[in-house]
């Protein structure tokens, strides 16, 4: 077995009720942590959170204070110190950014690279509007209601019991959404995209993946909802009550199996692959479509 020595520092400023810590373990770079306290007053306060590469989770918790914990890894010491840390708090916008300054990637092991990275880990007061963008890296939400805008350009998005308004974009990397009310648009240029809960509005789009929704019991469109996938299948289950114009595309490679009670349905072009009808008093127009792949319609 192989022995690894670990040192820890921890240095606290008080004036700026900041504190930070720097764990040392041989081989592996090292870790340095700090905390960013905002006292905030109105409902809802804004939180900007950037980072050039890592993770940014989310959470609220029951206090009028936002809580930033900073997590920053690099190779040594002068690389943990060009990682820059930009904070501000006007009223109750709070912006805290991570910035890479000119470092260099270090090779270690076979296969293995060290690089700078700088996590965002964040409480929140419940109602919070959000603005969050990575580089590289997942985000996960949690329980947190008003606007949020969330984009990474390579990584995952988890996000539950929200509510609100959702806007969730990834070039690379799922997108899962649980238990969510309000208006919803989630985007993946690879990657599959799940949902469920009760939206108003819904845009959901995978340029390589499948799309799985489940709609809970009490929604209701206020819109003409969008669910397209260019590759994959695509599942929509639909609870009792619900009420929809169905239009199901699944383009010319695919096909549709329907367990919905629709009327006026009919078929179209590409040997009657197409399926349009009413599901209970229609209204809103929800349109399904694949470029290539399976569209599977389920009652619950």
């Amino acid at each position: 077995m192989t022995s690894r020595t670990l040192f820890v520092t921890c240095v606290t400023t008080l004036a700026l009720g900041n504190a930070a810590c720097v764990v040392n373990v041989d081989s592996e770079g090292q870790i340095e942590r700090e905390e960013k306290r905002f006292t905030v007053a109105k409902s809802p306060a804004e939180v900007r959170l950037q980072t050039f590469d890592g993770a940014i989770e989310v959470r609220s918790w029951d206090r009028p204070e936002v809580l930033i914990q900073i997590e920053k890894r690099g190779e040594d010491k002068e690389t943990l110190g060009q990682i820059e840390i930009l904070s501000e708090q006007k009223g109750d916008v709070v912006q805290v950014e991570a910035r890479r300054g000119k470092t260099r990637s270090s090779f270690v092991g076979i296969g293995f690279f060290i690089g700078p990275t700088a996590k965002l880990i964040a409480s929140v007061p419940r109602n919070t509007n959000l603005i969050l963008k990575t580089g590289d890296g997942s985000v996960v939400i949690e329980r947190v209601s008003g606007r949020a805008e969330i984009r990474t350009d390579d990584g995952s998005i988890r996000v539950s019991e929200t509510s609100g308004e959702l806007m969730a974009e990834t070039d690379d990397g799922s997108i899962q959404i649980e238990d969510v009310t309000g208006r919803v648009e989630a985007r993946t240029g690879d990657g599959s995209i799940k949902l469920t809960g009760t939206p108003s509005s819904l845009r959901a789009r995978s340029g390589d993946g499948s799309i799985v929704l489940r709609i809970r019991n009490g929604a209701a469109m206020t819109e003409d909802w969008l669910v397209a996938t260019n590759d994959g299948s695509v599942t929509v289950e639909l609870p009792d009550g619900f009420a929809a114009q169905i239009d199901a595309d699944p383009g010319s490679d695919g096909r549709v199996t329907n367990e919905l009670t629709l009327t006026g349905l009919a078929g179209g072009t590409r040997e009657k692959r197409l399926l349009t009808g009413v599901l209970g008093t229609g209204g809103k127009r929800l349109s399904i479509k694949t470029g290539d792949g399976r569209i599977s319609l389920k009652s619950y």
